[in-house]
């Protein structure tokens, strides 16, 4: 594959040339051109590092778009519309969220081929972790408060959004497994029609391996989870999806990106995804002391600022924290295994993120990281 010197983000926080041609002329073109109003194309400006589709911020003649295509085998028209009505539904209730273009007959979604097209109006404010890679601390305890806090707003704005799962489990921040009573019953069932994550997981004694991972964890939060409230959650709060007012500390968040890994869980696993995605350093998880508690304490106390949150939750959110990643992670797993057939990628996804971030939890740093969040009550 030519890349035209363009580079995706690595698992390992490197850059490697990406999965996904980057974004031509052509097809920007034509994309844009589905949407009249939006006016001819003048220059792409900006190709995104991020690994998992292929992004870009163009000029028309009208002004600037930002541009995103999937592959089919990922997104299709349905599954990408499911994360367009979510995100239209938050901008409606006042969440700060870049309006999704539409073609002269109101759709969204635009497909082509093998592809999938979406474009929005391009995000305001500055962008100021647009290079960072997905497993970066936040920069402050400003950013973390405020992240929190919109969290918590995203959160109350949710709670009036129906709508069914989403239909697909590939690269989708779903909670199904880690809430069921069973995660291992649960992972048997969905393997029959997994077929990619079958193939990955029947090469290995996984019963054995990923049970020794959660089951600590999942056997002392199992019967709070099943009574969370059901709420569409973002899926993916890292700061890298926010825009701010200025690069200052007390900055704000002005707008709210990319809902791709949207999904009905609950609130407390969006809130512990954002902490763990935030505040602990996992590409240096060699050294062990990664934790960032005054990160995660500053996101815990910016969502409390909007939505209570008891001494029975946050203990609820600490035990949660070890394996809120479980369901994801097989979904990379999936993903890597059955449409970009990297096994060495599947690897990482299974034992370095699904198994390593829960052992880490059982490790001394780990343990005051959660202490420090109970305490917070």
């Amino acid at each position: 594959m030519t890349n035209d010197g363009h580079f995706a983000h690595g698992l390992a926080g490197d850059h490697l040339e990406p999965d996904w041609p980057p974004l031509t002329w052509e097809e920007v073109a034509a994309a844009i051109a589905r949407v009249p109003s939006s006016g001819e194309l003048r220059s792409i400006d900006w190709r995104s590092p991020r690994p998992l589709s292929a992004a870009a911020l163009a000029t028309t003649g009208k002004g600037r778009v930002f541009v995103k295509r999937h592959h089919r085998s990922v997104r299709d028209e349905g599954t990408l519309l499911e994360e367009h009505r979510f995100a239209a539904f938050l901008r409606e209730a006042g969440v700060p969220v870049p309006r999704i273009l539409h073609d002269p007959d109101g759709s969204t979604v635009f497909g082509a081929e093998d592809w999938v097209y979406e474009l929005h109006e391009p995000a305001r404010g500055v962008d100021i972790y647009r290079d960072a890679f997905s497993w970066s601390p936040i920069g402050g305890e400003g950013h973390a408060f405020a992240a929190g806090s919109m969290l918590a707003r995203l959160h109350s704005a949710a709670e009036a959004f129906a709508a069914p799962q989403r239909r697909t489990h590939i690269l989708v921040a779903r909670a199904d497994i880690l809430s069921s009573e069973d995660p291992l019953a649960t992972i048997a069932t969905q393997l029959r029609e997994r077929s990619a994550l079958a193939r990955y997981l029947g090469e290995r004694d996984w019963r054995d391996e990923i049970g020794a991972a959660i089951a600590p964890w999942h056997t002392r939060v199992a019967g709070a989870l099943a009574g969370q409230p059901r709420l569409w959650t973002h899926g993916d709060w890292h700061v890298s999806n926010l825009c701010w007012s200025g690069p200052e500390d007390d900055a704000r968040i002005v707008d709210v990106l990319d809902f791709g890994l949207c999904a009905a869980t609950f609130a407390l696993f969006d809130l512990a995804t954002a902490i763990e995605r935030n505040a602990i350093a996992w590409l240096e998880v060699e050294r062990e002391d990664i934790a960032r508690h005054e990160l995660a304490l500053a996101i815990v106390a910016g969502y409390r600022s909007v939505r209570p949150l008891d001494a029975e939750a946050l203990d609820v959110l600490a035990n949660l924290l070890p394996i809120v990643h479980l369901d994801f992670a097989l979904s990379e797993v999936e993903y890597f295994e059955g449409v970009t057939r990297r096994r060495d990628h599947a690897d990482v996804a299974y034992h370095t993120f699904l198994r390593g971030h829960a052992a880490w939890f059982a490790g001394p740093h780990g343990l005051a990281l959660l202490e420090a969040i109970r305490s917070a009550a």
